[in-house]
């Protein structure tokens, strides 16, 4: 072999330890980013376990506080039921100490209601009390007898006139 031949194979020798030096230098940042790569995913998982548990968590709350609802949720109703059975014995006792008021007037589901219901059923009967006195004032006829008038004669003819005159002398 000659010199040049043996330059030249010295020469690729060292390309190629170059080129080894360079894959080795990518392949061990290749491994430091895979080695990364997995740490990141491990810590992934981590965070991924620990949001799965609050997830877990915050449903058995959800589910808890939806028992909860459906029950206050009930309590509601129970407790709306008994408002309306105390308005309507509320209105009951106030129709019956005030039998001027007609109960289709007065209604409503709570005390409120009834109040201002039973209010304006009074001032209906007020106006028609006032109403009916004032008509009755106007058919009113004096106690008594009346007063003594003399008869109209002017209706009469002559002859009957005169047998009046003669009557009232006998």
């Amino acid at each position: 072999m000659t010199d040049e031949e043996i330059a030249a194979l010295q020469d690729e020798l060292t390309e190629a330890q170059t080129e080894v030096d360079r894959l080795q230098t990518i392949a061990a940042d290749r491994e430091a980013r895979a080695a990364h790569l997995e740490e990141t995913l491990a810590q992934l998982r981590e965070e991924q376990s620990r949001l799965s548990a609050s997830l877990r968590e915050a449903q058995v709350q959800l589910a808890a506080r939806d028992e909860e609802m459906a029950a206050l949720h009930q309590e509601v109703e129970a407790l709306q039921g008994g408002l309306k059975a105390a308005a309507g014995k509320y209105r009951d006792a106030l129709l019956a100490s005030r039998p001027e008021v007609p109960p289709d007037l007065v209604g409503g589901e709570t005390v409120e209601e009834v109040d201002q219901q039973l209010e304006g059923a009074l001032r209906m009967v007020a106006q028609l009390r006032s109403h009916l006195e004032s008509q009755a004032q106007a058919l009113r006829v004096p106690t008594g007898a009346p007063a003594r008038r003399a008869p109209d004669l002017s209706a009469l003819s002559p002859a009957e006139k005169i047998v009046h005159g003669l009557s009232q002398r006998q």
